[in-house]
């Protein structure tokens, strides 16, 4: 049966000037208080806004009526009928015409909780409601859009599915908690958008979306809407990933630079080379330099401008998942670099987001890095402090990742950091504290504990504050409560263990306590030992060219020096290129000089034989537990030789929980020490040598001990027996009982 078409009534129900000036300017809060179908008095009344479109008609079941057309792209009826139709909207233009859901009478996609929690800030899961979800609201497909923009006039949502012209999609603002939402329907994943903010001033600004969970490639600034299809494969690692805290399991990072470690390859290749590369070298875990989206490349992905969006260089969040997936299913753990301090200037990205300061603090003196030129965050503002606890959860939950090595830690917890008298105001206690970031750290470290089991964060933190991984309810000698962080970089020890191997051995029985001064504070804290990328770039020199002396001396200081870090108490961190002895700086441009490992390069046997002891260094630590079983406990270290100076010459116990030893040796001289007595427990019938840096496939010079060395009764060094060795030149030995 032909359907008839229902005349309107009399007159049109347009809209008044003032509403309609406001749609028009995008500063409208409320416009599906006005756009939609709504009963009245007399029926129901029909508005929408199309711009460019010649006729507008409404059509559902037993319907079909045509809009008068207001002009601007407005169009209007009053319909003679009792209830709001279940109806569409066929919209005309000039060479095509289109039936689809009218945007403006469906319901909000979040709920009076979802606000109520965002409004106190204590989301943990704010990614499933602000941003871009692809979703089936009130039975129709299309996507949900939603920002934090408290400050702004209006929201409109464009993109590429209306040619970047917001003027007919104007977002509502729900009630007092800065959120805009609008649910467009069929808008499907893949779709481009971005937020038409108009500022309080009047103007506009066209900004990516703050929790874009996709980016597109950069220098391209636009958001994707994105969907994760995923399927997982790493249960067996989460299950087992909780089982032994970290401070007493063994820990061995390699740190990469995702966009250079093989120049060219996306994530999906860098799962087939990665994983079999790190795990054949030994290491426990690999830590990836940032991945959040960044705009430019020099940064190294330090200055973020996605923070819920893996970097789209080498592909889609999917991509990385299953980078992620491969590493853990080879038995690698994954740490990434967060970096919760700062972010850049960029007029799209987050900047006076809404045309005032939202995201940085209000005070100018507060909100510029004195540094790096970038923002920092306003860590009192709780919505800012939910947006980045809800992003340390979302890298946990979402991406699998098994830590968070956090970023610039000192120049959040400092009110004055690197900054002059004057260009700082004290705390509330007169103190140079931020008390806001701490509380910050703190509860982000309190939520992904609680919610993400085995996770560990790691702190980037330069100087002594007290407690940094102490409990965020225990209260140190400064007042202040533990930070709550499960490990943090020993900057001191790499500061004074580095300065003192630059030296040439004649003089380093000057500076010998630059190697054991770090024991004096070891258990202050529980440490990672980072030689990270900070210390082989901009004008530092690679690892190896920081060693003194020839190339066969350089190689031999290195692999001393890498063989008495892993026996150290701590965690060890190494970045990529470091493990063959790169010559060169690294450089984000072309990463690590692999062709140093090419076995036509007559050299090669010299690179190669530093990574081969870097992988016996990993394969030994990894089999002896009193390298790793009581990092953070005293009773795992004591000193045989500390103080032979003169000889540069150190010797140390590691013990595991059950009191077996291992005994690390260390001859930081050129010459070889023969007769070289050092005391030993007398409980140990025999010593073997079973890492000897010197070693000719290593490329030193063969001075070992094959045979194990039985201890003689004579006291030395304070114990009741000793043994005697014969030292190599500018070598670590490790034995342990035979």
């Amino acid at each position: 049966m032909p359907v008839e078409p229902v005349p309107s009534v009399s007159f049109s129900p347009a809209l008044g000037t003032v509403d309609r000036e406001r749609l028009l300017h995008g500063t409208h809060h409320d416009p599906h208080g006005v756009l939609g179908a709504h009963p009245v008095p007399g029926g129901v009344v029909f508005r929408a806004l199309r711009p460019f479109a010649r006729a507008v008609t409404v059509v559902a079941e037993g319907l079909r009526a045509e809009l008068h057309d207001d002009g601007d792209g407005f169009f209007s009826a009053l319909l003679p009928l009792t209830d709001v139709p279940d109806y569409r909207l066929l919209v005309a233009y000039e060479d095509t015409t289109v039936e689809v859901e009218d945007a403006y009478r469906f319901l909000p996609t979040l709920g009076e909780l979802d606000l109520h929690l965002i409004g106190e800030g204590r989301h943990e899961e704010l990614w499933t409601v602000l941003g871009a979800h692809p979703a089936t609201h009130q039975g129709v497909s299309g996507t949900g859009f939603s920002v934090w923009a408290p400050n702004a006039q209006g929201v409109r949502v464009v993109g590429s599915f209306n040619f970047w012209d917001g003027t007919g999609f104007p977002m509502r603002s729900l009630g007092s908690s800065g959120v805009w939402e609008l649910f467009v329907p069929g808008v499907g994943e893949g779709e481009l958008y971005k937020f038409d903010i108009a500022r309080p001033d009047g103007t506009h600004t066209l900004r990516a979306d703050p929790l874009a969970r996709r980016t597109e490639v950069p220098p391209a600034t636009s958001s994707i809407v994105h969907t994760s299809r995923y399927e997982w494969g790493d249960a067996e690692w989460l299950d087992r990933r909780a089982a032994t805290p970290v401070h007493e399991a063994p820990f061995s990072v390699y740190e990469v630079h995702l966009p250079s470690w093989r120049p060219g390859l996306t994530y999906r290749q860098l799962a087939e080379q990665l994983p079999a590369y790190v795990r054949d070298l030994g290491f426990t875990h690999v830590e990836l330099m940032p991945v959040a989206e960044h705009p430019f490349g020099g940064s190294w992905g330090y200055q973020v401008t996605g923070f819920y969006a893996p970097t789209a260089r080498l592909g889609t969040p999917d991509d990385f998942k299953f980078l992620v997936d491969a590493l853990h299913r080879a038995g690698i753990g994954v740490l990434m670099d967060w970096v919760p301090a700062h972010f850049p200037r960029d007029e799209w990205a987050l900047a006076e987001f809404d045309g005032r300061p939202l995201y940085e603090h209000e005070d100018p003196l507060r909100a510029a890095h004195p540094d790096w030129g970038t923002l920092e965050f306003d860590f009192g503002r709780r919505e800012v402090r939910n947006f980045l606890v809800a992003n340390a959860v979302y890298w946990c939950e979402e991406f699998h990742i098994d830590g968070l090595r956090v970023d610039a830690v000192a120049s959040m917890l400092y009110l004055d950091y690197s900054r002059e008298p004057g260009q700082w105001t004290p705390n509330e206690h007169g103190g140079r504290e931020n008390l806001d970031a701490v509380a910050f750290l703190q509860e982000m470290n309190a939520t992904v504990y609680r919610r993400c089991p085995g996770v560990v964060t790691v702190a980037e933190e330069s100087t002594a504050w007290d407690g940094v991984t102490r409990a965020t309810h225990h209260r140190g000698p400064s007042g202040f409560g533990g930070l709550g962080f499960g490990l943090k970089w020993n900057m001191g020890w790499m500061h004074d263990s580095l300065q003192y191997m630059s030296h040439e051995p004649v003089h380093r029985k000057h500076h010998h306590h630059e190697m054991t001064f770090s024991m004096v504070y070891a258990y202050s804290e529980n440490y990672v030992l980072p030689i990270s990328h900070d210390e082989v770039v901009h004008g530092k020199r690679s690892l190896v060219s920081k060693m003194p002396g020839d190339w066969w001396q350089q190689r031999a200081n290195l692999r001393a020096y890498l063989a008495f870090m892993w026996a150290h108490p701590g965690k060890q961190l190494l970045f990529m290129g470091q493990e063959f002895a790169q010559g060169a700086e690294w450089s984000e441009a072309h990463g690590p000089d692999w062709w140093l490992l090419d076995p036509a390069y007559p050299a090669e046997p010299d690179h190669r034989g530093v990574r081969d002891l870097v992988r016996d260094l990993n394969a030994g630590y990894r089999s002896a537990p009193a390298l790793w079983q009581l990092d953070t406990d005293p009773a795992g270290f004591q000193w045989v030789v500390g103080d032979a100076a003169e000889d540069d010459v150190f010797a140390f116990l590691r013990h595991d929980a059950e009191g077996t030893p291992l005994l690390c040796v260390a001859n930081l001289s050129p010459v070889v020490r023969h007769d070289y007595r050092i005391g030993v427990p007398d409980d140990v019938p025999a010593w073997h040598e079973f890492l000897n840096t010197d070693a000719e496939r290593y490329g030193g010079s063969g001075v070992a001990h094959p045979d194990p060395l039985k201890p003689e009764p004579q006291g030395w060094h304070g114990r009741p027996a000793s043994i005697r060795l014969t030292l190599p030149p500018l070598a670590t030995l490790w034995l342990r009982p035979a």
